[in-house]
């Protein structure tokens, strides 16, 4: 096996800066007690890694670092005490780490353990060809199941079925908006809000996303770059306002997403990328009987729920495009000006573009 391995790293720049750099004589991490080392296969980019590398994460990981936090792959060595995983097994990770003691766990809300942490994020992630990860972390990938589809749904499935079926509690009939539905989140929580039972009204960022949440069922879509967005989003309901908001952007669309609620309404948010200081007027709140709701990623259940449901095919992952290390940059320029729909995915195995 060879000693060094290719990973796109943040470098410390100074003056608060970093720099995101391929590197290709990284050493290949050793797999410790109860570890396995993973040939990365898939890995997909969220917002976090934007947010890390501008930054505004509430701990700076230390440098350089590697994200990546939806992780596919081949298991190619296992550390000591590993007996549950051979070399050669197919993979997925669940990136929220948590510590299986504490009363959160216990009580199964993984997601909330006092020394939890997120794969990519406070430990090395999978933009790299290699990565260490707990073995009690990984789940079997079935023949059925591509690297792709399992990493483009290992973060935003858990996330998305978390805000909607624990926390905002969706029911059959109800009316659910979903923020940004062309984000790899939203496209997932479209498709939930739909096998709930719920009628789904989707907003998105041009006309080209907007088509495409209607092609992918949602019965009314609306630019929320229009300053009428919510108006018409409550006109569309009868002038009544949706029963579940799921907003994931912040400040951008918050005034919006609550202008949208019903009374009686209730609002789930588990990101505020654009913005995580919002205004809310109280006496709309209360008068309206409105609930909001924080949500923070998802539970081992949750995610292997989703996994479930993405494997008979009942949640379908869409990937928009797939890079090869040395494309990291022009990926994540992509990502922050919103130029997705759905999921951008790493192959480490993928030759660089022309």
């Amino acid at each position: 096996m060879t000693s060094t391995m290719r990973a796109v790293r943040l470098h410390d720049a100074g003056g608060g800066k970093t720099e995101l750099r391929l590197d290709n004589d990284v050493p290949v991490p050793t797999p410790k007690a109860g570890e396995v080392l993973l040939a990365v296969r898939a890995c997909g980019l969220n917002q976090v890694d934007l947010l890390t590398r501008d930054g505004q994460t509430p701990q700076t990981p230390p440098m350089p670092h590697i994200s990546g936090t939806e992780v596919a792959g081949d298991v190619v060595a296992v550390g000591p005490g590993v007996t549950q995983w051979s070399v050669g097994d197919r993979v997925v990770l669940d990136p929220i780490l948590s510590c299986g003691e504490c009363a959160s766990c216990l009580r199964g809300a993984t997601n909330m353990c006092v020394r939890g942490r997120v794969f990519g994020v406070q430990t090395p992630g999978g933009y790299a060809e290699r990565v260490v990860a707990p073995a009690k972390q990984l789940l079997r990938l079935p023949d059925s199941l591509s690297y792709a589809q399992a990493a483009a749904a290992a973060v935003t499935g858990p996330t998305a079925w978390h805000m909607l079926r624990r926390r905002a509690d969706i029911r059959i009939g109800e009316d659910v908006l979903i923020i940004a539905a062309g984000s790899g989140i939203g496209v997932i929580g479209m498709q939930i809000a739909a096998l709930a039972g719920a009628r789904v009204i989707a907003t998105a960022g041009s006309e080209d996303k907007v088509r495409q949440a209607l092609d992918m069922g949602a019965h009314f879509a609306v630019n929320h770059r229009d300053p009428s967005w919510a108006d018409q989003v409550r006109k569309w309901t009868g002038g009544r306002g949706v029963d579940v908001v799921f907003e994931h952007v912040g400040k951008a669309t918050w005034e919006g997403s609550l202008r949208a609620l019903a009374r009686g309404g209730r609002l789930v948010t588990c990101g505020g990328h654009s913005g995580f200081q919002v205004d809310i007027n109280l006496w709309h709140l209360f008068v309206k009987e409105q609930t909001l709701i924080g949500s923070f990623a998802g539970t081992r259940q949750d995610f292997l729920d989703v996994m479930r449901l993405v494997e008979q095919e009942k949640i379908r992952p869409v990937v928009q495009q797939t890079f090869a290390l040395e494309d990291v940059a022009r990926a994540q320029a992509m990502l922050d000006a919103r130029q997705v729909f759905g999921k951008l995915l790493l192959d480490p195995t993928r030759a660089a573009s022309a």
